[in-house]
């Protein structure tokens, strides 16, 4: 909802020392939230968050201190992107057979960039038309993963995103970890198999996480040796739960993923 200058210049004002944009599959606004950060005194890594498959679930992998210019890295997010495409269209055509109309164009129009339209582009149209009252309404009524509109999408798999990362000289972290519904078994496999691709940070506090998340993924981050991380999750003022630079700090003993970047 917001451009990555608007995004910089919100985080400075709230009191924000270090920043990543993250947007999902995409590198395009890094040069516009450097400049606009550098502009303001603030410190700018650049990051992208990767949208990846693991055990028929899509999990997002976060990519810090990459290089923007690595060629498998933007041929990845390329391949991804245009998938994304191909998935909205047939979202849409889940709409028509339900009854709602110009889903396809409405959604484009709150995705300023079209090759990045996804679930959450949709749900705002729904709003607009007065289908749903809230996000998470539009989620729970039609777009969940169960939901009658949604359509499965295959992303990279976990191995790709890792590699692509680590192959643009950044660091791979988990996203929003508490966000993911593994069983017992398959949670203790994510995170060995992350880590044995060569996954370094898991995100411990997240504006997607309660406080319980966060005890529980700081457990994870000391089990595992995986260095800390900490993110709004913010995507707009309206829609996010916390806004930038609200975030609680990190537990003190962990080691914090940015420590030698600042």
């Amino acid at each position: 909802m917001l451009t990555p200058v608007e995004v910089a210049r919100r985080a400075h004002a709230n009191g924000v020392q270090l920043w990543a944009l993250t947007d999902h599959d995409e590198l395009s606004g890094l040069d516009g939230a450097r400049q606009a950060a550098m502009d303001a005194g603030m410190r700018f890594v650049t990051g992208v968050e990767v949208s990846a498959t693991w055990a028929g679930e899509t999990v997002h992998i976060i990519g810090l201190d990459i290089d923007a210019d690595d060629k498998a890295l933007n041929a990845g997010l390329a391949r991804l992107r245009t998938g994304r495409i191909e998935r909205a269209k047939a979202v849409a055509g889940r709409f028509d057979s339900l009854g709602v109309a110009g889903s396809y164009q409405g959604a484009l129009r709150y995705a300023a960039n079209p090759s990045l339209i996804s679930r959450t582009h949709f749900a705002r149209f729904l709003i607009e038309q007065g289908h749903c009252k809230t996000m998470q309404a539009a989620f729970d009524r039609y777009l969940g993963d169960d939901g009658p509109a949604n359509v499965p999408m295959n992303w990279s798999t976990l191995e790709e995103s890792v590699r692509w990362i680590a192959g643009a000289g950044g660091r791979a972290v988990i996203a929003h970890p508490g966000r993911y519904a593994y069983s017992a078994m398959q949670f203790d496999a994510f995170f060995d198999m992350f880590k044995q691709l060569g996954g370094v940070g898991i995100e411990v506090v997240s504006g997607s996480h309660g406080s319980a998340d966060s005890a529980r993924y700081a457990d994870v981050a000391r089990q595992y040796g995986f260095l800390a991380s900490t993110g709004s999750d913010f995507h707009s003022p309206a829609e996010s739960r916390l806004d930038l630079g609200s975030v609680s700090p990190l537990p003190t003993d962990l080691r914090p993923v940015w420590h030698d970047w600042v």
